[in-house]
């Protein structure tokens, strides 16, 4: 498979990439009918963060952006087959960037500095946080596959906000989220909890010894031929001592703001990069093992592996999330990465089930 170059995506008509033109323009139009419910504005007449509205802790930590339109495209093939809306306009990503941090440790594992997944984050990333006999056994899987059960405060915000934490209840308001709950060993519960996830990046920051834009933008990003108009925001307070100098830890979101801002074709050459097991062209950039380890389900929560969504849409399909709603999916078997943004959550598979509709067999 050819990969495309840096500036420029090579495009096939959907018909010669085995692709059913009408069938591909029904799932444009299904999209299109059905836009996400969050306004455009993620600032409400109050003043407070669409992203936590509903939190008792509702302080916005980093800078929000309005969002643009439905977008979206199809590849197959390394090749553009279709799109819509506007796919080079810089958007929040919002929990997409999890899987960006997901690569990150992939760079991390091929370059030695993580020996295995199964070995303790104190070990390497040693600070005051994993002291404590709570934290104290927590391994690099266990934040990868969000079963940490780490406890404490990071940038302002403790892990509790995010306790009892209901993806499924999240667009319609859960009165539980954000109770405090007796905490279970490191392994043992499955919780969707962005402070963890920020501890994990922090992590990763600390093992780096450089922001780690730099190190996606050096590491991935420049070699797939990635636009320059991406950005990874940190929060206001999120910056950290590394050998004497500031550096930023950036979120693996944008619950409290800040985040990753990028552009659907961006995107869809990270998917691309996934869906060829971290190789591009002829260069590895992340090693076949780490994708594969990627899409290995989390014993206690099979629809996750390390910070990616499992089985979405098909059996072997897996997918980059965010809310809103906006996806990197990818799917092997039909050779097929699509990225598509601002959809309303419950109609996602919808969407996936007409785009697959339209693969000829």
């Amino acid at each position: 498979m050819r990969v495309p170059p840096p500036g420029d995506w090579p495009t096939m008509k959907p018909a010669d990439a085995g692709l059913d033109p009408q069938r591909l323009d029904d799932a444009i139009a299904y999209h299109l009918a059905h836009e996400t419910k969050w306004r455009r504005d993620f600032r409400l007449a109050d003043g407070r963060y669409i992203g936590v509205a509903d939190e008792p802790d509702s302080a916005v930590l980093g800078p929000v952006r309005p969002r643009g339109g439905p977008s979206g495209l199809v590849v197959r093939g390394g090749r553009l087959v279709t799109e819509w809306g506007d796919t080079e306009r810089v958007e929040m990503s919002f929990s997409i960037a999890k899987s960006y941090l997901a690569a990150l440790a992939g760079v991390a594992v091929g370059r030695g500095l993580i020996k295995s997944l199964d070995h303790r984050v104190s070990e390497a990333a040693r600070d005051v946080d994993f002291d404590s006999e709570q934290n104290r056994a927590i391994t690099w899987r266990h934040l990868l596959q969000q079963t940490s059960e780490w406890s404490g405060t990071l940038f302002g915000k403790p892990d509790s906000i995010d306790h009892n934490r209901d993806l499924g209840k999240a667009d319609f308001g859960q009165t539980d989220k954000g109770v405090p709950r007796p905490m279970r060993p490191p392994g043992t519960l499955w919780e969707y909890n962005d402070v963890r996830v920020n501890r994990l990046s922090l992590s990763l920051l600390q093992l780096f010894r450089r922001p780690l834009p730099d190190v996606l933008r050096e590491a991935i990003m420049a070699p797939i031929g990635a636009s320059s108009t991406w950005e990874w925001r940190p929060y206001d307070n999120a910056w950290v001592d590394i050998d004497g100098r500031p550096m930023p830890s950036v979120p693996g979101g944008s619950h409290w703001g800040g985040g990753l801002w990028m552009s659907a074709r961006d995107h869809a050459r990270f998917g691309l990069l996934h869906l060829l097991r971290g190789r591009w062209g002829e260069v590895p950039l992340l090693p076949a093992s780490w994708v594969d380890e990627c899409r290995r389900p989390c014993p206690i929560n099979p629809e996750y592996g390390l910070l990616w969504w499992l089985d979405v849409g098909r059996a072997g399909a897996f997918a980059a999330r965010g809310a809103g709603s906006s996806l990197i999916w990818i799917d092997p078997d039909d050779d097929l990465v699509a990225v598509v943004r601002w959809i309303d959550k419950p109609h996602i598979p919808g969407f996936l089930q007409r785009l697959l509709d339209a693969v000829e067999r």
